[in-house]
């Protein structure tokens, strides 16, 4: 993979994310210690995957993930009684003739003011199903739409020494990080989770848990080393590569 920079240093997340052209076979273990090489020589230049973060912008792939995910949110709990299920008698309330009104059966009818429900919701599960490698490709789509943007930041790591909100709070407002979601690649530290429980327009969440819906729904994005190679390992294409011919 080649070296490129990521834009004018005016703007905190212009100076880390940059992709690759040429993808190169290597070894994981190589590869993250060439990033955080890349990471602390220069504090502008980060190495990624072309096949992961530079696709072409799919917003029909994008709107099927988002979706996807908003339909598992439903909890989908409402509820109606039919006429079986109305409490009551189930004696004819009048003669069936005679009387000069509408016949009726019984006081448990949808016509009747107390009856039951006709079509009412029951309770079901609004969540459907979407093919794996449709997420996988909405997860390229939506990390390259940020890169795109410049809106995606990369950071060696993501340790904080204590859990004072005061301290981290002031640290985020330096360096312009608010409307930031953050994501680790392992579990997050503990004192940095604390820390940022309390911090507004902020959020602190693993990789695991990760999805396209919180990646379109944040302004920026910040990730780690980790989870850089995590989400490359994951979601990385095998892309032939021509040969070299020696004259």
């Amino acid at each position: 993979m080649l070296r490129a920079t990521a834009g004018r240093a005016k703007r905190p997340l212009r100076r880390v994310a940059a992709v690759a052209s040429v993808p190169t076979p290597t070894t994981p273990a190589a590869e993250a210690a060439r990033k955080v090489t890349a990471l602390s020589a220069t504090s502008n230049l980060v190495l990624l995957d072309p096949t992961v973060f530079n696709q072409p912008i799919r917003r029909d792939i994008l709107h099927l993930c988002v979706t996807h995910y908003r339909d598992s949110l439903r909890q989908g709990s409402a509820n109606t009684k039919t006429r079986s299920e109305r409490s009551g008698t189930g004696k004819k309330p009048f003669a069936q003739k005679g009387g000069g009104v509408a016949r009726a059966g019984d006081l448990r009818s949808p016509v009747q003011h107390g009856g039951g429900v006709a079509f009412g919701p029951k309770p079901r599960d609004f969540s459907t199903k979407l093919p794996r490698k449709v997420l996988q490709m909405g997860m390229r789509v939506a990390l390259s739409l940020k890169v795109k943007e410049q809106s995606l930041g990369v950071m060696p790591s993501m340790d904080w020494p204590n859990a004072k909100t005061k301290h981290l709070s002031q640290k985020i407002d330096s360096l312009g990080l608010r409307r930031t979601l953050f994501v680790t690649g392992d579990e997050p530290p503990v004192a940095l989770e604390r820390a940022m429980r309390n911090i507004p327009l902020t959020k602190l969440t693993p990789l695991d848990q990760l999805t396209v819906y919180e990646l379109l729904q944040w302004q920026r994005v910040m990730l780690d080393i980790k989870a850089v190679d995590k989400i490359e390992a994951a979601l990385r294409k095998a892309v032939p590569i021509a040969p070299v011919t020696v004259q």
